[in-house]
């Protein structure tokens, strides 16, 4: 019967071609650098062809190597996601589960979920990543997470999505500024106030364009902030005017400041939901993640 690699050479061999060194691959694999060559060298054994050339200073990884190497990343992707399977058809929702979640999202809404989950899920391990859309579902893709909290309408490609809320924005300013105290804000009193924006990658900035009809737009507001609090400091300062998600304002992000809301007069909301790649092994659990959610937000 003809040899084939195994798992632990495929192993050692995605470990050296991320590293670049024997060493550095050794400690990821939690072995010795001698253990690591020897496993290397079976696996060219069982290839038939050189996967990294060796010399004093570096390691360089052959072609072979390299397309060997991504196949191999997807291999053992697929591996452990069988054993998932097979730990949540005995017990669902235990084990590990590797959660990314936007910044817009992360801070207001896992502190009222978080602990209920631990509660009904004791053997659950969340381990939680907050980046931005862009590299939260590069991450997502490659494997790195099993899912993602992020904010829609966002393009996901073929990410499998469910949403689990809608969450409104409404229209923030300081108390003394000339629109503060109405019931609602129009769209034309939208368009002409000086909107300020969270920085580029933020898809919260797309959003909010997209509420005020310049979804296109290459709009550069004069002051941009990198984080929500940090918008609502400039708005409590009387520099501008700006869109808060209620989610946010539900977490009390403008506690002790001037800051006064209005409803926006046209469909103003943005929706959160969960993703995941559509050739995860884990999409039960996933949907019973995503139905918790959903009841623990109502």
């Amino acid at each position: 019967m003809k040899r084939l690699p195994t798992l632990k050479q495929l192993q050692y061999l995605v470990a050296l071609a991320d590293t670049q060194h024997f060493g550095r691959a050794a400690e990821r694999c939690y072995i010795t650098q001698s253990t690591l060559s020897a496993g290397i060298r079976d696996l060219e054994s069982v290839l038939g062809a050189a996967v990294a050339e060796r010399t004093n200073r570096q390691v360089l990884i052959t072609r072979a190597g390299r397309q060997i190497a991504e196949r191999a990343k997807a291999i053992l992707q697929e591996a452990e996601e069988v054993m998932d399977v097979a730990r949540a058809d005995l017990s669902p929702m235990t084990g590990e589960m590797r959660l990314g979640v936007i910044p817009t999202i992360g801070p207001f809404l896992l502190p009222r979920v978080l602990p209920v989950l631990r509660e009904r899920y004791p053997e659950l391990t969340i381990y939680l990543r907050e980046e931005q859309t862009v590299p939260l579902l590069a991450r997502l893709e490659e494997g790195e997470l099993d899912i993602a909290l992020i904010a829609l309408p966002y393009d996901t490609g073929d990410l499998a999505i469910e949403i689990v809320m809608e969450d409104e924005f409404l229209f923030a300013c300081n108390r003394n500024h000339v629109l503060a105290g109405r019931d609602e804000i129009s769209l034309e009193a939208l368009k002409s106030a000086q909107l300020m924006l969270l920085e580029e990658g933020h898809c919260l900035r797309g959003h909010a364009l997209d509420v005020c009809g310049q979804g296109n737009s290459k709009i550069r507001s004069q002051f941009e902030a990198s984080s929500l609090h940090t918008l609502v400091q400039m708005v409590a300062a009387g520099i501008g005017v700006t869109l808060i998600p209620r989610l946010a304002v539900d977490a009390h992000i403008t506690q002790g400041t001037d800051v006064m809301f209005s409803r926006v007069s046209v469909p103003a909301f943005r929706q959160i939901g969960l993703a995941w790649r559509r050739t995860s092994l884990r999409a039960g659990e996933f949907r019973l993640l995503a139905n918790t959610l959903r009841e623990l937000i109502a």
